[in-house]
């Protein structure tokens, strides 16, 4: 079932790449974001880790003032409790955001696949990734809920604040 909404969410993205015949990059629709996270974990993940920290890295393309796409990656490290040993996950995702002003609120979502890092017998999963914000043309400040639905019924879940700052093509 976890394959299933990937499959289809990736399809989804694939058809709006196909409906744009011809894209035109320019610092005014296109960039990269770069930047840092801090969460707590819940659920499965609160039981092993405490703490997690990592970077995001994303490339948008806004189609227009309100809506961009785009990919995500990055890297969320998890730190261990009492002996276990730390871990991470590495997320391959397509995103949606819509932004409703120029400068102001914004939602978005994150859906791909989560590698997970460190952790035997466990490959990663389906990774969803939520946010709320608020942007600016040089920022973006964000809450998220992430959650990768990993294998062998492994929830790993964070809520958190992240900020990236737009680095823009010349």
């Amino acid at each position: 079932m976890k394959n299933l909404f990937m499959i289809i969410g990736l399809l989804g993205f694939s058809a709006m790449f196909a409906q744009q015949s011809e894209i035109d990059i320019t610092p005014d629709n296109s960039w990269l974001k770069a930047g840092l996270t801090a969460g707590i974990p819940v659920g499965d993940a609160s039981d092993v880790s405490s703490f997690n920290l990592g970077l995001d890295v994303r490339g948008q393309y806004l189609f227009n003032p309100n809506f961009a796409i785009g990919v995500a990656s990055g890297y969320s490290h998890f730190f261990a409790k009492d002996n276990l040993e730390d871990f991470g996950i590495v997320p391959v995702a397509g995103y949606l955001r819509y932004y409703f002003t120029p400068s102001g609120i914004f939602i978005g979502s994150d859906l791909g696949y989560g590698f997970l890092t460190n952790v035997e017998n466990n490959e990663g999963g389906l990774y969803v990734n939520p946010q709320l914000g608020y942007h600016n043309r040089d920022w973006n400040i964000y809450a998220f809920y992430q959650n990768t639905f990993a294998e062998n019924d492994v929830d790993l879940q964070t809520v958190g604040l992240g900020v990236t700052y737009n680095i823009r093509f010349k």
